[in-house]
């Protein structure tokens, strides 16, 4: 429920933001970082990962692999944010970054052994048995305090709405607005995707769900209806996964399915 209401609010904010219906938390390159994180820790490292006296191995080396990639993105989007003025042009070089970080993930999938390839698709298909009890605390932690500073932005996100030179001139900081974002969805997705794998859909579609349902576009609403019916959306995933023949069906093969016609609906609604 907590992962669900994180990428739920990751679209909202980065839809709005950059005044995009179709953008969502991979839009930025956040969560290849992520992905590019953990293949170098399962194909390059042997899926283990030390750094000076500390050491990591299996899962706890793959969420620190995913966090320090995610990060790394995430750092390097607000550096570039206080360059580029444009939401455009900065939307463009999250695509660009991703795909780079495919790029290299490619080749390390090239050069890596069959078991190291095969773990690493396996991260990939997303799955929320890997937050464990233990885990759970401090992924709870991190994702409310995301949850609190998008709630936070609600008031200037509803300004932005007007376009980024009317909120200027009501005073809004545009600059440290976008920074703000940047910083609230990327600890939400880096934390999301490094605990869970890089869950697809949720933040693309659901924002567009809340939209419809209560037909408003202010984000003191739209922020808790996200968070509601994307909590809602994925604990009905992660029940589904779970076939009574006890076989477990990966998250984002059950995500499309909710969010592919609500995408084909925007589409088509937007052509109209």
């Amino acid at each position: 429920m907590l992962g669900g209401a994180a990428l739920a609010v990751t679209g909202l904010l980065l839809q709005t933001a950059f005044h995009n219906p179709l953008a969502g938390p991979s839009i930025l390159g956040i969560s290849s970082g992520a992905s590019l994180g953990v293949a170098l820790v399962i194909l390059f490292l042997g899926g283990s990962l030390s750094v000076g006296s500390l050491s990591w191995g299996g899962n706890a080396a793959i969420v620190v692999g995913a966090l320090v990639g995610s990060l790394g993105i995430m750092g390097m989007l607000i550096a570039l944010s206080n360059i580029v003025k444009n939401n455009l042009m900065l939307l463009i070089t999250g695509i660009m970054a991703g795909y780079l970080t495919s790029s290299i993930v490619t080749l390390l999938s090239s050069v890596s052994t069959a078991q190291g390839v095969q773990n690493y698709v396996m991260w990939g298909m997303g799955t929320f048995g890997d937050v464990s009890t233990e885990r759970l605390p401090w992924f709870s932690l991190f994702t409310v305090l995301g949850l609190l500073m998008s709630l936070l932005l609600a008031k200037p996100l509803n300004i932005l709405l007007l376009g980024d030179n009317y909120a200027a001139n009501l005073g809004v900081n545009v600059k440290t607005v976008r920074n703000l974002l940047l910083l609230a969805t990327g600890v939400l997705t880096a934390i999301v995707t490094a605990y869970c794998g890089p869950v697809a859909f949720v933040g693309l579609a659901v924002p567009h769900i809340s939209r419809m349902i209560f037909k408003t576009d202010n984000h003191w609403v739209l922020i808790p209806a996200a968070m509601l019916i994307g909590a809602i959306l994925c604990l009905g995933c992660n029940v589904a996964s779970t076939t009574p023949e006890n076989t477990v069906i990966p998250i984002n093969a059950l995500t499309p399915v909710v969010g592919v016609p609500v995408i084909l609906y925007v589409i088509l609604r937007a052509r109209r």
